[in-house]
This record gives structure tokens, C-alpha cells and sequence, in this order.
């Protein structure tokens, strides 16, 4: 990964693709990108130019450790949950082997709704896979990522923000905050949708506020999790605790801001209490708690996925409730979906940023991305609503779910990403 050298004047330096953001998605992005930074062959066997690609990125990052196995996640670590598909997307993109050194495999998906009987799990052994998915310390699978990133023929600008960004002939031109200039046939915004460079460019967002706030901690356990994953509604909201490594669990508690609030500012032996009557003891008793974060929750979508010579991918595109734990796993298989599109097109002999190539993105994502809001804006709204005749209802629904084996089958391999 190479610096990019002062540029003299007003030239500015030229990008096949120019990715704005290296968070987890942007840097998949460009790992996903590899094998075109080498050379490529178009639809006649003739080799064609490798990709020249750069990654903007605002935040200093700290450089990846030369060896993989120094990292010791603190207890207080932030991690996701990766679905089976995901893990097929890191594997292809070399990454995998390196980042299940500290990811721990979900076995088991244990589905309820508290106060009512019915419930459903979801077995790894019965899909004959090893694992549902795993759950990964984000920082882990950053420093992964970026160690692969330095491998890479890339363009690395880091920290640098893109002060204007303007539409061009061949694509558009970035002006960075120190005058650096940069020219890109395709920009791919990966920022999060935090730098405005969206609203600039005309491309609003649609926002739904769930009027939820989600409280996210670590938690520690009284016996081993043994690899299940819960997900459990309740009338103020779902709650989830995702396996880590030992008897260590990440909590996502969803509750209204006024509450979430309260929550906030109880002293742990208190939070603990509290945290113990929502969710039972079907996990065994909470013995710790970690340092604990909240954020609003809101079902955000791009008003625009792709125009000619730009593209929009994870949270700039689309922010989702985390039931489910959707939302990354939606955004990597975008980030797949793109590069196949990207060397389609390539074969055919047309830029990055040709429509017809932003066009093909735009149907392979289409469906994909609205059967997930739906899937999971439904689930919130369907255990939202206080009723106890509906409440039977989804408790039968629940009970039923693991007594039809192929619709439980069918759900638990989209839920894993492996189907659409």
C-alpha cells in the first residue's frame, strides 16, 4: 500500500476507482478488488490494464501488527455478527484464515418471545454446516483487513478528508482538504453517510425513527454459552446476546430512549438486576458488565444507490434496527455484487463507472437489499404490537417454525446469507 506523493500545481492524480472510507466495509472493498489491480482479460482474451485504486480514509489508523496473534481483544471489545455467507466472501477474499483466529462460532440461534411458551432454534448441525456464523471483535477483523490492504497495489490516503467533490465528463474530482486533487471514473462512498459528501451530491436520505435506542455491552456469564446466539423480544424491545470468547457474550438491548437512559447511568450491580429480570435465565446468570454505549435507531435508505460514476455501499446506503444482525452482511454482499459487476464490465471493455456496469450493481442488489429492510423493519413492527391474542399467535408461530423443518431450513440459509 503506497503512499500517494505530494502533487505538484493543480494536477491531480488519476483512479479507476476511488473509495471513500476505509472502515470494515470500504476495506473489504478494496480487498474484494484485488485480483483486478493485476492485469485482466476483456471478452476477446486480450489482457487489459490492472485497476489503479485508492482508499480515502479521515481517521488516523493504527498500523496492522506484523504478527496476527498479538492482538488480545479487551473485554469491552465491539463485535459482529458474521453470517455463514460472509465467511465465504472473506475466504475468497484471502482474509478468513487469518481473521477465525479470534471468531467465535455461533452453533445455535435461539429465537423467543418473553412471556409466552414458543420458541425456535436454529442448529448448525441441522443445516450439516460447522457454523451459523461467527462473532468477530471489529477491531480484529479491521486490523485483518488492513493487513491485506498493505499488501496491495492501492493508493493510500490516511488521514484525508475530500473537501469538494464535483461531477465530471469521466467520472469526478476530489478535492482533498490539504488541495491534493484526484481524479476517479468510479467513487464508491463507504463513509458511513457521517461526511455529507451524499448531500452534496444532491442524494438525500429517507429516515424512520423507531423511536429505539440500542444499548450494547459486554457481558459475562455464570456457565459457557456453548455457542448460542439469542434473540429475544420483549413488549420494550428485542434484546440479543451474540458468543464471544470464554463466558464472555455481547448484549444488544433495545429500549426507548427514556429508558435506555436509565439504564445508562444505573451502577452495574443494579444494571445487572434489571438486565436479569428482561431477559431470564435461560443463559445462566450475568455476573459482569462491561463499559456500555447507546445510539438511536432509525431505518435509514439512500434516496440514490448508484448514479454514472458513483456508487453507494453499507451504512451511506442503508442503516438497519440490528435485530437480525443484518446490517454488515447485507453491506459485504453489496461489496461483492459491485466487483462482479466492476469485472463484467471490464470484459466488455467499459469503465468502473460506465451506467451500464452501475445499472447490473443496481439488479443484483435490488431485491437482496429490499427483502432484508423488509424482513427486518417486519420484525420489529410484528413484536412491536402489544396484543395477547397476537402474542399467542406468535408463539404458535414460533413453535410451529421448528416443527416445519424445510420453512425453518429456508429461513435459517437466508438469515446465513447463503441464499437470497
Amino acid at each position: 500500500m503506497s503512499e500517494p506523493e505530494a502533487m505538484s500545481g493543480r494536477d491531480a492524480e488519476h483512479f479507476d476507482i476511488v473509495i471513500i472510507g476505509g472502515g470494515l466495509v470500504g476495506a473489504s472493498l478494496a480487498c474484494a478488488l484485488a485480483p483486478l489491480m493485476e492485469r485482466v482479460a476483456d471478452e476477446k482474451g486480450r489482457e487489459a490494464a490492472a485497476l489503479r485504486v485508492a482508499v480515502i480514509e479521515a481517521n488516523e489508523l493504527p498500523a496492522a501488527s506484523a504478527d496476527a496473534r498479538r492482538f488480545q481483544p479487551s473485554f469491552d471489545a465491539r463485535a459482529s455478527a458474521i453470517a455463514a455467507g460472509s465467511r465465504q466472501r472473506f475466504t475468497a477474499f484471502g482474509v478468513w484464515e487469518a481473521m477465525c483466529e479470534h471468531a467465535t462460532p455461533i452453533r445455535t440461534i435461539h429465537v423467543s418471545e418473553r412471556g409466552h411458551l414458543g420458541a425456535t432454534r436454529m442448529r448448525a448441525s441441522e443445516l450439516e454446516v460447522a457454523a451459523l456464523g461467527h462473532v468477530i471483535p471489529n477491531a480484529w477483523m479491521g486490523q485483518v483487513l488492513h493487513r491485506q490492504l498493505a499488501e496491495l497495489p492501492l493508493a493510500w490516503y490516511c488521514p484525508a478528508r475530500v473537501a469538494e467533490i464535483a461531477v465530471t465528463a469521466e467520472g469526478h474530482r476530489l478535492t482533498l482538504e490539504d488541495g491534493r486533487l484526484i481524479e476517479a471514473e468510479l467513487t464508491v462512498l463507504a463513509d458511513g453517510g457521517r461526511s455529507g459528501l451524499k448531500e452534496r451530491l444532491g442524494i438525500h436520505s429517507a429516515a424512520q425513527d423507531y423511536e429505539q435506542h440500542a444499548l450494547i455491552a459486554t457481558v459475562e456469564m455464570s456457565q459457557p454459552h456453548q455457542g448460542v446466539a439469542y434473540e429475544r423480544f420483549t413488549s420494550e424491545g428485542p434484546m440479543a446476546l451474540l458468543p464471544l470468547a470464554g463466558k464472555r457474550m455481547e448484549l444488544v438491548w433495545t429500549r426507548s430512549p427514556a429508558d435506555t437512559d436509565s439504564l445508562m447511568t444505573l451502577p452495574d450491580s443494579d444494571f445487572l438486576q434489571a438486565l436479569q429480570r428482561a431477559f431470564g435465565e435461560r443463559a445462566g446468570r450475568f455476573r459482569r458488565v462491561g463499559q456500555r454505549h447507546a445510539y438511536p435507531l432509525s431505518l435509514v435508505r439512500a434516496s440514490e444507490g448508484t448514479r454514472p460514476g458513483l456508487a453507494v455501499l453499507g451504512n451511506a446506503a442503508h442503516a438497519l434496527h440490528p435485530v437480525a444482525g443484518q446490517g454488515f452482511n447485507l453491506a459485504l454482499r453489496g461489496v461483492t455484487d459491485l466487483v462482479a459487476a466492476i469485472e463484467a464490465g471490464l470484459t466488455r471493455g467499459e469503465s468502473p463507472g460506465a451506467t451500464s456496469v452501475l445499472s447490473d450493481f443496481e439488479e443484483r442488489r435490488g431485491a437482496d437489499r429490499d427483502n432484508v429492510v423488509l424482513f427486518s423493519d417486519g420484525l420489529i413492527r410484528l413484536f412491536g404490537v402489544e396484543s395477547r391474542w397476537l402474542g399467542h399467535a406468535r408463539a404458535a408461530g414460533l413453535i410451529g417454525l421448528n416443527l416445519v423443518s424445510p420453512l425453518k431450513r429456508l429461513l435459517a440459509r437466508r438469515s446465513m446469507g447463503i441464499e437470497r
